[in-house]
């Protein structure tokens, strides 16, 4: 018999996935998007997706690759701004 408490902790650990639906991998290994995720997520046709694993292979991930780039853009500009701790050392990055 389960207990509340972990079914609780279940329910929060998973609370922000979202389940579209299934889809079925065609002979040329291709996969349809549900409607409602290319609409939420703003995909349309020509888009470029970067296909990821996830930790423990378990799955595949697919992100824009718009996404990607602004994020990478914002890692390289924290990189590049002084921070705190080099200053106070006096040393640069």
């Amino acid at each position: 018999m389960k207990s509340m408490k972990s079914e609780s902790s279940m329910t929060e650990k998973f609370k922000d996935i979202q389940i579209y639906g299934t889809v079925k991998v065609g002979e040329k290994g291709q996969v349809v998007i549900p409607s409602a995720a290319r609409k939420e997520f703003s995909i349309e046709p020509g888009n470029l997706l970067l296909v990821a694993t996830g930790p423990g292979k378990q799955g595949i991930v697919l992100v824009k690759t718009d996404a990607v780039k602004e994020l990478m853009g914002r890692i390289t500009r924290w990189l590049n701004e002084p921070n705190e701790e080099s200053e106070k050392n006096g040393s640069k990055k």
